[in-house]
C-alpha cells in the first residue's frame, strides 16, 4: 500500500521535477549532491557541466523537495516512473 503513496507522489510531480530526476540519474550518476554543486557553480559563474534553463534557483528548490522525499521514504522516484511507463 505504501507503494501506491509513492506512485501517487511521483505522478503528481511537475514536468520540471520529473526532468530533474532524469538529469540526476543520467548526468550525475544518481547523485543529488553532484547536481546541486553543479547548479550552484553555475550561479557563481564557475565552470559547470550542463546548462539548465534560467530557473536554477527554482530547480534547486525542486531538488531539495525531491531529495527529502526520497530520503524520508528510502526510495528512488525514478523507480515509479518506470512502473508508470509499463502500464
Amino acid at each position: 500500500m505504501a507503494e501506491d503513496v509513492h506512485q501517487s507522489y511521483h505522478d503528481a510531480l511537475s514536468a520540471e521535477s520529473r526532468m530533474l530526476l532524469v538529469l540526476r540519474d543520467e548526468l550525475y550518476v544518481g547523485s543529488w549532491d553532484r547536481m546541486v554543486e553543479d547548479l550552484q557553480n553555475r550561479l557563481k559563474g564557475r565552470p559547470y557541466i550542463f546548462k539548465l534553463v534560467n530557473r536554477i534557483e527554482q530547480d534547486l528548490e525542486r531538488i531539495e523537495t525531491l531529495r527529502s522525499y526520497e530520503q524520508k521514504h528510502k526510495i528512488n522516484l525514478r523507480d515509479y516512473e518506470k512502473k508508470g511507463e509499463a502500464s
